[in-house]
């Protein structure tokens, strides 16, 4: 594409590296018929999810469950735990108010969106495993379904099941967000190559909300109002958190005096997310109130801030005080976020909003598990394009990846005493880099010329003129 900004003359990390190769690219560069930056994109993005199962390979022997390894090793996947824990074994309906099932197992603690999903992926995982008669596994107790040969060879269907639809889902952000700004695929590519992508991918059920928010993002670069109004629907009835974007396309909507897109988006945002609640609310409205519930009801959990406070001061916070007070200041944070889209300079760009608002949120959660860093990957890659930021934030999550799992198997408790400071400084530590990001992207906000999107800017390195003396 004639203007297509390429890394090496628009990154200094990038045009630092391509030295070895030769140096950036050149004005008589004519690129490849096949090799087009999205399918070189693509690629990569494969082989980091590879590498992502790679690490996960220690687990494998031992099914997951039975793996010993799982904290030391760092391969924890939530997937087959749940499997039979929530009664997926028996492919029992997420929200069903059987009496049976609900005396057997604990009703699934996700919207919707993802209860759906992981119901769906234990059915092709009984269809793969040859359709197993699962009656007959109501005669034995719920808590020894895992170690039954049959159920056992299943956990790691189950989690193959899931991680080829994860696979899919991160190939298909890659494309969507290579496609956000025509001029500038390679800014995906920090997405493609991220180590928090490999590391964590497999823990949960996040990837769902990703590819939703990487699809929102390509279809408000489009001006389809509805379309992303739909993907935020859908994103919300996955996790709560893509309904934030709603937040940054309200500002730029007010300042563009866009009214009919931003009630277009926030209708079919309504409806989509409506029309995908019912079948659950109506088969199970008791269950379907579990999500909420659960989430209100939970203390300082993992990752928080709040957890180091409770740690730290030996004194117990309830969930009514965190309920309070993260909520408090998350709607401040909001605030902020919209007086400073609505006075920068320009317009702030969608991926810039969201990404402040969702950081906002995370830091001052009552649970920050590791897998949450997803949720912010396909926003900062486009809200701060620069490799140094990009390497510099996800470097502090990479450090908390490895420190939550060895606090999980006790080898940060000290010796002498009950303080895990090792955890606290990981969490301090991941908080500072995420609010690293935050203050340039809000920077860029505020003087757009910092902004690699918006800047033009002369290129890295000059370009060679061909001397016409003889």
């Amino acid at each position: 594409m004639k203007g297509r900004v390429d890394p090496t003359r628009d990154d200094p990390v990038v045009a630092a590296l391509s030295e070895s190769v030769g140096g950036p690219v050149g004005t008589r560069w004519a690129g490849h018929r096949w090799w087009t930056p999205t399918r070189v994109l693509l690629l990569l993005a494969a082989v980091t999810f590879s590498l992502g199962m790679v690490q996960k390979s220690a687990c494998v022997d031992d099914d997951w469950v039975f793996a010993q390894e799982r904290y030391s090793h760092m391969c924890y996947t939530d997937l087959p735990f749940l499997y039979t824990g929530r009664g997926l074994a028996e492919l029992a309906w997420p929200y069903t108010e059987d009496a049976q099932v609900r005396s057997r197992y604990q009703v699934m603690e996700y919207p919707v969106g993802i209860s759906y999903f992981a119901w769906g992926a234990a059915w092709v995982t009984h269809w793969v495993s040859g359709s197993p008669d699962v009656s007959a596994r109501g005669d034995v107790p719920a808590g020894d379904l895992a170690g039954t040969p049959e159920v056992r060879s299943e956990l790691g269907t189950f989690v193959i099941v899931n991680a080829l639809a994860f696979a899919a889902m991160a190939l298909l952000s890659a494309w969507l967000l290579a496609g956000v700004h025509r001029r500038r695929p390679w800014d995906a590519a920090a997405f493609a190559l991220s180590p928090a992508l490999a590391l964590t991918a497999l823990i949960n059920w996040d990837m769902l909300p990703v590819v939703l928010v990487a699809a929102s993002l390509w279809t408000w670069s489009r001006d389809k109002p509805v379309a992303t109004g739909v993907l935020i629907g859908l994103g919300t009835a996955v996790k709560l958190y893509p309904l934030f974007l709603l937040g940054g396309i309200a500002v730029i909507c007010l300042r563009r005096r866009r009214w009919p897109e931003l009630a277009l988006t926030c209708a079919a945002a309504a409806v989509t997310w409506v029309v995908v609640d019912l079948p659950a609310y109506l088969s199970g409205p008791a269950e379907w109130k579990v999500f909420w519930s659960f989430n209100s009801e939970r203390g300082p959990d993992l990752g928080s801030i709040w957890l180091v406070l409770q740690q730290a001061s030996g004194a117990t916070i309830t969930p009514e005080t965190v309920n309070h007070w993260s909520w408090g200041f998350f709607l401040l944070w909001c605030a902020g976020v919209a007086v400073l889209g609505l006075r920068a300079p320009s317009t702030p760009r969608l991926a810039q909003l969201g990404f402040l608002v969702v950081a906002g949120f995370l830091l001052v959660n009552k649970v920050y598990s590791p897998q949450y860093v997803l949720w912010l990957l396909p926003l900062a890659v486009l809200a701060r394009p620069r490799w140094r930021d990009q390497l510099v934030w996800q470097a502090t999550e990479v450090v908390y990846f490895a420190s939550v799992w060895w606090y999980l198997d006790g080898a940060l408790q000290p010796a002498g005493g009950d303080d895990v400071g090792f955890y606290w400084i990981a969490i301090v530590l991941r908080m500072l880099g995420e609010l690293y990001l935050v203050a340039l992207v809000a920077r860029d906000v505020w003087v757009p010329r910092h902004d690699p999107v918006r800047a033009v800017s002369p290129p890295l390195v000059e370009q060679r003129v061909p001397s016409t003396a003889g």
